[in-house]
């Protein structure tokens, strides 16, 4: 069995821009994942809400994904595969940061993936880096994410580069799915299930499982 570690913010913690606060197990794009693989696959969600890739917040804490993702990693232990799908909460206008620089945290992220020490010497898990989708400035998070929807178009090519230097896998979700316009960064039913199957396709092919 292959244990993979889905790490992100609300869109893997799974916020309901609806209704909320958060989708059913099955609805997640990650239990979606879970369900389309099968039983030789583990799939662990470890989604936060407001989770940055390498910030920190200034008002809620305990966000920073770089400041998790080794313990988390390491408790988890053996890895075979780490999807990192981060870096929306990094356009906070707060940040003041750039698509390239917000793509550059996540890469961060990646990197470090391959490099933490893992427990009784077990080798470090392939990684999938997913550019998250662009944003809509819409909604009661427009004043926060300022100037963000901009920043956002650009991430598929940002992530791109970076998951080619690192040699990583990657996926581009803004091609696949579309931010809310209900609240401008999450998403609905319907892109979950999108995400999950368009992930557990890029998943089967990293393990050349064809059907």
């Amino acid at each position: 069995m292959k244990t993979i570690v889905c790490f992100g913010d609300s869109n893997t913690w799974g916020f309901d821009p609806l209704q909320g606060p958060r989708f059913n197990r099955l609805q997640r794009w990650p239990g979606i994942l879970r369900n389309t693989l099968g039983d030789q696959y583990w799939v662990i969600e470890e989604g936060l809400c407001g989770r940055t890739a390498i910030n920190e917040d200034p008002v809620e804490g305990y966000r920073c994904g770089r400041d998790y993702l080794v313990p988390c990693l390491q408790s988890h232990t053996p890895v075979d595969l780490v999807i990192i799908m981060l870096g929306t909460n990094d356009l906070k206008k707060c940040f003041a940061l750039s698509a390239g620089e917000i793509a550059e945290g996540a890469g961060v992220l990646a990197d470090l993936a391959r490099k933490v020490s893992y427990p009784s010497g077990y080798p470090a898990p392939q990684v999938l880096l997913i550019a998250p989708p662009p944003i809509l400035e819409t909604g009661r998070f427009k004043e926060i994410f300022a100037g963000g929807a901009e920043k956002s178009l650009k991430f598929g090519v940002y992530y791109a580069d970076i998951a080619a230097a690192l040699g990583c896998h990657f996926i581009d979700a803004g091609k696949i799915i579309s931010s809310s316009p209900e609240d401008g960064i999450h998403l609905d039913a319907r892109e979950h299930a999108k995400l999950g199957q368009a992930v557990a396709d890029k998943v089967m092919e990293i393990y050349g499982i064809y059907f």
